[in-house]
């Protein structure tokens, strides 16, 4: 039996309401995190090489992209939350067998949810010039860093509409399609970057007695490529992501009926009371990074792109935590759906389990392995340096993170956000915000990095007294229970 016979055959047990006992669980969770995680090590392989581009052009390059990273987090943090509160709506539809009615809210979710794109996008081109100055950036990044963000604002409307698609397969079971488009995009983002980062230029190489010369062609762009690059291949990977939603997908193919595209005031409600604590949890943490970037700034050139590129490595960790809260988010919608309350808390027994296990696996290779990542990604000796002291800082919060990002994915499927957003916000600003602000002047960009690992073990352990809880369960759409 292939991959997508055998997963399609345990998904339906949880529709039909067979029997899944504990091996078949851990195999289905197993089939739907694989995809999603393999997708997820792609886009930090992407990052990584995209963070080498532009740190071979030197340290201020790198600051000025990491001086706005994290209000460019903000902005897609919404359209993901944006997308949450339909494609949650669509997994518990379909964990009821009412497949016309996820088709029905699928289609109603374009309306809202490029418009809503849209008006995000017009307001980042419309603050783009003066956001880095806002964030204390000095005058040798701060063009650079408008021209990113301006056309990362630009590509908006594409980036929501591959959330939403990839989101809405996912919640149908599909993980393997969203995963190989993802990964599609991370190539077609590193080849569209190398044309458009770097001048044209000419490779000599040998081969046995016989001498050739390769001319590359290259826009040497710069910073503005490594933007122009990722925009284009959004582009293409968010149209093919909709065509595999719209027109293949056997659950959602909207060519198997007819139905309204105009958001209806139920599904905007269910979607409202799905997304807003996301989005309003989304705003107030990115504002907190932002705040941060804030307190790093002062602290010069070195300190922020040591900031920007300790970010990109620690995502070497946190990939397989994703990766499974993505299959959480559907497994534990699938079940609620079909009124399986123990065999969510089982799945979400055994995701947890699986993303403390691979995160802590993978803390130890960023411990071991980051001297090594660096030397490739920058050639700045003092970025070196600076950036391995704070990801040793943070191996060791790496668990507790797996805590929180799983659970939170678990709470997601279950339609349960107001409180677990709560906890993140309480977490982030009461914990790690005052925490940097007393230790970035005392020990430096150190200081920021202990308290924010400080935080995300306090995260992981509030996280996991909620899980072990019922009220998370009651969330869900009323429906008769089943074993």
């Amino acid at each position: 039996m292939n991959y997508t016979q055998s997963k399609d055959q345990l998904l339906s047990l949880i529709r039909e309401g067979g029997k899944l006992d504990w091996i078949a669980q851990v195999k289905l969770t197993a089939l739907l995190s694989f995809p999603s995680m393999m997708a997820q090590m792609v886009h930090i392989m992407m990052q990584y090489i995209d963070a080498s581009m532009v740190g071979s052009l030197g340290a201020h390059a790198s600051a000025s992209i990491g001086l706005v990273s994290t209000t460019i987090w903000l902005f897609g943090s919404l359209c993901a939350a944006v997308s949450v509160g339909f494609y949650v709506q669509v997994a518990h539809k379909i964990g009821a067998k009412d497949f016309a009615g996820a088709r029905q809210v699928l289609r109603q979710s374009f309306m809202s949810c490029i418009l809503f794109a849209l008006l995000l996008s017009g307001i980042g081109i419309s603050i783009s010039s003066y956001l880095p100055h806002w964030l204390g950036g000095g005058e040798d990044i701060c063009h650079d860093a408008s021209l990113y963000f301006m056309f990362f604002s630009m590509c908006l409307p594409f980036s929501m509409l591959n959330s939403l698609c990839a989101g809405m397969l996912r919640c149908s079971g599909n993980m393997h399609i969203p995963s190989i488009l993802n990964i599609g995009l991370c190539l077609l983002d590193v080849l569209f970057n190398w044309l458009l980062i770097f001048p044209s230029r000419v490779f000599h190489f040998s081969l046995f007695t016989f001498h050739f010369s390769l001319n590359i062609p290259g826009a040497g762009l710069g910073v503005a490529g490594a933007v122009l690059g990722t925009a284009i291949a959004y582009a293409i990977c968010s149209l093919l992501m909709c065509y595999f939603t719209v027109v293949r997908s056997k659950e959602l193919s909207l060519l198997q009926d007819r139905g309204t595209f105009i958001t209806q005031l139920s599904t905007l409600k269910e979607s409202f009371h799905i997304a807003a604590p996301i989005a309003v949890e989304h705003v107030i943490l990115c504002g907190a990074q932002i705040v941060s970037t804030i307190i790093v700034a002062p602290l010069g050139t070195i300190a922020i792109a040591s900031n920007s590129f300790g970010i990109t490595v620690e995502a070497l960790c946190y990939m397989p935590g994703y990766g499974i809260s993505d299959a959480a988010t559907t497994l534990v919608g699938q079940s609620l759906g079909a009124g399986r309350r123990f065999l969510a808390r089982s799945f979400g027994r055994i995701t947890l389990g699986m993303g403390i296990m691979l995160m802590t696996m993978m803390a130890v290779v960023m411990y071991t392995a980051s001297p090594a990542l660096l030397s490739i990604m920058t050639p700045d000796v003092a970025v070196q340096k600076l950036t391995v002291t704070v990801l040793r800082i943070e191996a060791f919060a790496e668990p507790m993170f797996a805590a929180s990002i799983v659970c939170y994915g678990i709470f997601v499927g279950a339609r349960d956000t107001l409180i677990p957003c709560t906890m993140n916000l309480t977490s982030i600003w009461l914990v790690r915000i005052v925490l940097a602000f007393f230790l970035a002047s005392r020990m430096g960009l150190q200081g920021v990095w202990i308290a924010m690992a400080v935080e995300l073990t306090f995260r992981g352990i509030i996280f996991l007294i909620r899980f072990r809880g019922n009220s998370w369960l009651n969330k869900a759409p009323n429906k008769t229970t089943q074993k």
